[in-house]
């Protein structure tokens, strides 16, 4: 049966910029009926590394672990300087999802950069991870690429937002330490079908992240021809409660469920308070339970 983990959407600034403590995150989110938490490399608080096992300890003393680390290395630089700091960062941030316990640490393709042609790219994300790759199996931690949108302090979109490019990025690298992060909602900014792209790659995927999206005006076909692949956040979604947006959990979870997936499900949610997120909780909770019942 899946574990459910929660990151910190809605404070996600406050613990990058300083103005809130790790330790306060952990204190609301240790109510949660949740398994873990879901860390992110960017917390102000994990640039000494001597917070490192505090935090672990801190986490599993109120019962629960860290399984999942967010980073967002960018690997689609045409400078091989530039790629070889980011493996370097990646390699740092692979021994703090050690330190912290964890087991799986996220890795993207990189920026969009108007000058980089599909296959240029390709191969460049693809040989930045394999040299990864070794690091994080020395220390059995799997590398999860993610069909994502944008990191926030990026200037362009993912360069694998888009289905086709991901999968192509997916079947060039084979390696027992690497799977994929599926996210549904990302989809819709890409203006593709989560569904499908759940189908192409169900037997790579090892975590996903639960979230929601609902229009705020205007129709899918409307997204899909203003907003697919343009710089800056797509206008007509939103982040919602999971369970009232577009995503189907029922398709999804059957998918999952047919290719024996029983790993971590981290919540992108609670943008409106934690009430929100308890309730999106419950509905996976629920949602888990139908799907893959005890037997």
């Amino acid at each position: 049966m899946p574990k459910l983990a929660a990151f910190p959407k809605a404070y996600i600034t406050p613990l990058c910029k300083g103005t809130m403590g790790l330790s306060e995150w952990i204190e609301l989110a240790s109510k949660l009926e949740i398994e873990g938490l879901e860390w992110y490399a960017g917390f102000w608080e994990m640039e000494d590394e001597k917070n490192w096992a505090k935090f672990r300890h801190q986490v599993e003393d109120h019962g629960k672990q860290i399984p999942m680390m967010c980073c967002s290395p960018d690997f689609t630089h045409q400078d091989a300087a530039f790629r070889k700091n980011e493996i370097e960062k990646q390699k740092r941030w692979i021994d703090m999802t050690y330190a912290l316990g964890g087991s799986y640490c996220r890795v993207l393709s990189g920026q969009k950069r108007p000058e980089i042609a599909v296959d240029e790219g390709v191969k460049l994300a693809a040989d930045s991870i394999n040299a990864c790759l070794p690091y994080a199996q020395e220390r059995n931690i799997t590398l999860i690429l993610e069909n994502h949108y944008k990191d926030d302090f990026w200037e362009y979109p993912e360069f694998a937002q888009k289905m086709d490019v991901f999968c192509k990025l997916v079947d060039s690298i084979d390696h027992p330490f690497f799977g994929v992060n599926y996210d549904p909602s990302n989809t819709y900014l890409a203006g593709e079908d989560p569904v499908e792209l759940l189908k192409r790659v169900s037997h790579r995927v090892v975590t996903m992240h639960a979230s929601d999206r609902y229009l705020k005006e205007g129709t899918i076909e409307d997204l899909r021809s203003e907003e697919g692949g343009a710089v800056g956040y797509a206008k007509r979604l939103s982040h919602g409660e999971i369970g009232k947006g577009l995503n189907d959990y029922d398709a999804i979870f059957t998918e999952l469920k047919r290719v024996g997936f029983d790993s971590w499900i981290s919540i992108e949610d609670g943008v409106d308070g934690m009430d929100q997120l308890e309730r999106s909780v419950t509905f996976l909770q629920k949602k888990i339970a139908q799907h893959w019942p005890v037997a």
